[in-house]
C-alpha cells in the first residue's frame, strides 16, 4: 500500500504550529525556572538618599537550600523542602544593608542563564543599581547547593563559583573607578581571583577603609599579598588562624578546641587565650581592626586604640534608621576603663568582647553576612565601632530567626533593642 503524498502546510498552519510549539516550551521553562523572586522592598523607615555609596565587589549566588523533615541518609533522598535563594557573600552584604537604608554599589558577574536572571530580576525589583553586575552569555551562573540538618547547621554543600573567578576581571573592576575612590567604603569578598583583589586594592583612594570578607578557610588565605591595603576583616575563628598562618609561617598558629566550658564567660576566655597571638600577629601586618565571629559566642573586636575605621565623616549619610539605632545605643557601652578607639597618639592594643544574644534558630546561612552587613551599614548611617558591631549582631539575629538568607525586613526598633543589650553586656578583655 503506498504512502500518500504529503500536503503542504499552509502559512496559517505553520504559524499555528510555531506558536503551539512555543507555548510547550514557555510551559516547561515556566516548570523549571525557579518562582519568581518576592518584592524586595527597601525598609521604609530607611530609604537612603542618592549619592556616594559603599561599593560591594564579590560573588553573586543562587543558593539552593534542601532541609530534610528526618535525619539525612548518605547513599539515599529522604523528604523535605527544597528552596532557591539569592545568596553569596558580597550579594548578600550588599543587600542587608539595602534593608538597613543604605545605597551599596554591587560589582559582581552573573551567567546569561535561568539562575543569573532570578538574580538579575530580584536586584532590579529592589530598585538597586545592576550596571556592576556583568551579564556573560554562554557561562553558568555561580551556584552553591546546600543541605541542612534539621536544625539548621550545614550538613554538606557544593559550590560552583567559578565564574566570578574567570569574568570578575580587573578590566571590569577598572571600569568603576570613579565609584570605588568617591565610595566612603570599599567591601571585597575573596570569591575574587588574586589578580582582582589587588586591582580593586589599587582602584580606591587614600581614605577608603577596604574590609575584606575571607569567605571561607581556604580562600582566606588570599589575603595575603593584599594584607597591607586591608583596613578591617571579619573571620571566624578558623579562618582567623589560616589568614595568620598565610601571612607567616603555615602551622604558626593553630586553635585547639575546647570540649566544653562551664560557662560563656570561662568558654569567651578560653577563645581568646587560643585566638589572641593570631589576632595580634594581624594587627603587627598592618590590619586595623578584627571583627573575629563567635558563633554563639559573641564577637571580638580587636584593635589599636586608635583606630578611625571612616576618615572622611563627609562621606557618611544619616538615614532615619541609623537615627534611630543612634537614639537608643548613645551612651550603652559601659567599661571600668573607657577607652576611646579613635583617640589618635596610642599604640595600645585592645580587645573587646561583644556576646550574642539568644535567638530560635531556624537557619544560620546568611547570619555572618548579615553580621557585616549590619556593622558597614551602620557606619556609613554615623554610628561608631562599638555600636556598629552591636547593630550586626542583632542582625545576625533576625538571620537566623529566618528562612532566608536576608529577612523579608528589620525593625529599627527590635534591632536597636537587641544591640542596647548586647552593648550593655560587652566588656574590654584585654587593653595594653
Amino acid at each position: 500500500m503506498s504512502t500518500p503524498p504529503a500536503v503542504p502546510m499552509t502559512a496559517a498552519a505553520a504559524a499555528a504550529a510555531a506558536s503551539s510549539s512555543r507555548r510547550r516550551m514557555e510551559a516547561v521553562r515556566r516548570h523549571l525556572l525557579p518562582r519568581p523572586p518576592p518584592v524586595l522592598s527597601l525598609n521604609q523607615l530607611s530609604a537612603a538618599e542618592a549619592g556616594e555609596s559603599p561599593v560591594i565587589i564579590g560573588g553573586m549566588v543562587l543558593d539552593i537550600h534542601a532541609k530534610p523533615s528526618v535525619p539525612p541518609h548518605p547513599g539515599t533522598t529522604v523528604p523535605g523542602m527544597v528552596k532557591y535563594i539569592g545568596g553569596g557573600v558580597a550579594r548578600n552584604i550588599a543587600e542587608c544593608m539595602a534593608k538597613l537604608g543604605t545605597q551599596p554599589h554591587m560589582i559582581s558577574v552573573i551567567g546569561d542563564d535561568m539562575a543569573g536572571d532570578f538574580l538579575l530580576k530580584y536586584w532590579r525589583v529592589a530598585g538597586l543599581c545592576t550596571d556592576g553586575i556583568l551579564q556573560v552569555p554562554d557561562v553558568t551562573t555561580p551556584v552553591v547547593s546546600n543541605v541542612f540538618d534539621r536544625n539548621g547547621e550545614l550538613f554538606a554543600g557544593v559550590a560552583s563559583v567559578q565564574a566570578v573567578e574567570t569574568f570578575l576581571t580587573p578590566s571590569w573592576i577598572y571600569q568603576f573607578y570613579r565609584r570605588i575612590s568617591t565610595a566612603p567604603l570599599l567591601m571585597l569578598d575573596a570569591n575574587l581571583s588574586p589578580e582582582s583583589l589587588q586591582a580593586a586594592c589599587k582602584t580606591y583612594e587614600s581614605g577608603v577603609p577596604v574590609l575584606f570578607e575571607p569567605v571561607s578557610v581556604v580562600k582566606s588565605s588570599r589575603i595575603a599579598p593584599i594584607a597591607e591595603h586591608i583596613t578591617c576583616t571579619s573571620p571566624n575563628e578558623i579562618e582567623l588562624v589560616a589568614m595568620a598562618n598565610a601571612l607567616s609561617t603555615p602551622g604558626k598558629f593553630n586553635l585547639v578546641k575546647l570540649e566544653q566550658c562551664n560557662n560563656k564567660a570561662e568558654s569567651v576566655d578560653y577563645l581568646f587565650e587560643m585566638l589572641s597571638p593570631a589576632m595580634f600577629f594581624l594587627l603587627e601586618k598592618g590590619i586595623k581592626l578584627l571583627l573575629v565571629t563567635l558563633g554563639s559566642n559573641g564577637v571580638f573586636i580587636c584593635c589599636r586604640e586608635h583606630v578611625n575605621f571612616i576618615k572622611d565623616q563627609k562621606r557618611c549619610k544619616v538615614t532615619p534608621f541609623s537615627t534611630q539605632l543612634l537614639e537608643k545605643l548613645e551612651g550603652c557601652f559601659l567599661s571600668s576603663t573607657p577607652v576611646n578607639l579613635s583617640r589618635e597618639g596610642s599604640s595600645r592594643t585592645c580587645v573587646f568582647h561583644l556576646p550574642a544574644t539568644s535567638a530560635s534558630v531556624v537557619s544560620l546561612t546568611g547570619a555572618g553576612d548579615c553580621l557585616v552587613g549590619g556593622f558597614l551599614s551602620s557606619l556609613c548611617g554615623g554610628l561608631d565601632i562599638m555600636q556598629s558591631v552591636a547593630v550586626g549582631i542583632a542582625v545576625a539575629k533576625a538571620s537566623v530567626e529566618s528562612e532566608a538568607n536576608i529577612p523579608a525586613d528589620f525593625s529599627a526598633a527590635s534591632i536597636a533593642d537587641d544591640a542596647r543589650r548586647t552593648l550593655l553586656s560587652a566588656r574590654q578583655i584585654w587593653c595594653q
